[in-house]
């Protein structure tokens, strides 16, 4: 990349009155703006009244690189003296680079930004010589999505107050077994909603400030997440003092998404799998609330969810279209985690009863036949949105029903 170009002399005049000002109080930039009018070369006259003026005079030239001569007795009396320019404006940013271009979108943002590019903003000009950072993440073909700026701007836009957009006074009144299950699915929901926190804000601190849409997008994701772990947490201890079971079948699948080291390994299988899984379920817990600060609850936490859904098939579809062999990669993930979870049990019986109860609303036999239905019913709805996301992905029918059906038990 061309280096910046000196800038060129102003048409103005040779000397500077500073006045009153020294170059401790901002002199200097006074003193600069005038330098930018004077060709190399060339004499400025500096007058001022600073007492001092003239020895900060003399160490600014030798750290800028022009030559002073002080003032003579045959001088007028504000005349401090002279600064002979001897280098350009561009001479500190010779060898800088520009960190790509500010306004550009999808294809025309860098593929691989130098990681001397470091946190500096995209399109800033780079002085030479910066230390080099450690950004994993540094392939546009890897974490790019050209939706991520549009998904950012929703997303900051549709933030929420768990203090105020809930009713959480509102009065209701539960049966305790009720109660206890909305405990139970709560409880459930905040250990998921932590790891769906955690896998983002790991990638979030690798990935390269150069793609300022996705870091944005990933990091309004964690505090979505960090909203919803605080408004299920505060649902379940709303007529309770404490939370409910947490099994270790349900962290041994969770683990799996946490411990994933490929970005787009763990952005498949908490995304596409799992968080739209969960956006399935938390639809449900809507629909089946047993009272509305539940179903508002759930009603929030699913919007958010949808977005990041979205950004990430967004990203995935775009990756896979540049890298065929990413979809093996994909199936060959799903594989590994079934393999790696077959002698768990998956989801815990005391949430899948607990989900069956608020489906049913009552202990009537016929109430909780059909509460089971709808359970049942819930799971082919997530299995079926599996089978269509991977078809977006590219896999074939067969292979979307082949890999939604390895899908953990857990949900997420």
């Amino acid at each position: 990349m061309s280096e910046p170009r000196a800038a060129e002399p102003r048409a103005g005049p040779t000397a500077v009155d500073l006045g009153h000002l020294g170059l401790d109080r901002g002199g200097h930039l006074l003193l600069k703006r005038a330098l930018a009018g004077v060709a190399v070369g060339e004499r400025l006259a500096v007058r001022g009244r600073d007492p001092h003026l003239a020895l900060h005079l003399a160490v600014w030239c030798r750290a800028q690189g022009h030559e002073f001569a002080p003032a003579v007795e045959a001088d007028p009396a504000d005349l401090v003296g002279h600064v002979t320019r001897r280098t350009d404006q561009a001479g500190r940013w010779r060898g800088a680079e520009r960190a790509g271009d500010a306004r550009a979108a999808g294809d025309a943002v860098a593929s691989h930004p130098s990681a001397r590019w470091g946190l500096a903003a995209r399109g800033a000009t780079v002085e030479a010589g910066g230390p080099a950072f450690d950004f994993p993440l540094g392939d546009r073909r890897t974490v790019w999505a050209d939706e991520a700026a549009r998904l950012y701007e929703q997303a900051a836009a549709a933030q929420w107050d768990p203090a105020t957009a809930i009713a959480w006074s509102e009065p209701f009144v539960l049966a305790d077994e009720v109660e206890d299950a909305v405990v139970q699915v709560m409880t459930y929901l905040v250990e998921n909603e932590t790891a769906a926190l955690l896998v983002p804000a790991r990638f979030l601190a690798q990935l390269h400030p150069h793609f300022r849409e996705v870091m944005q997008l990933l990091a309004v994701q964690t505090a979505d997440e960090a909203r919803h772990i605080e408004v299920f947490t505060r649902r379940a201890l709303l007529r309770r003092d404490q939370l409910g079971l947490s099994t270790v079948g349900g962290q041994l699948s969770l683990k799996t998404l946490v411990d994933e080291p490929d970005f787009a390994l763990a952005s498949f299988l908490l995304s596409v799998l799992g968080e739209g899984s969960f956006l399935s379920l938390l639809w449900f817990l809507h629909r089946n609330a047993p009272d509305p600060v539940t179903a508002e609850v759930a009603r929030l936490a699913a919007q958010d969810e949808a977005r990041h859904v979205a950004f990430g098939l967004a990203h995935l579809c775009r990756h896979a279209g540049e890298e065929p062999a990413l979809r093996a990669r994909l199936a060959a993930a799903v594989e590994r985690r079934h393999d790696a979870l077959r002698h768990t049990a998956g989801l815990n019986e005391e949430v899948f009863d607990a989900l069956v109860l608020l489906a049913a609303g009552s202990w009537q036999p016929e109430a909780i036949e059909r509460g089971h239905a709808a359970v049942v019913d819930l799971t082919r709805d997530m299995d079926e949105g599996r089978r269509r996301r991977l078809r977006r992905l590219g896999f074939t029918d067969g292979e979307a029903e082949a890999l939604s059906s390895l899908h953990t038990r857990n949900f997420m």
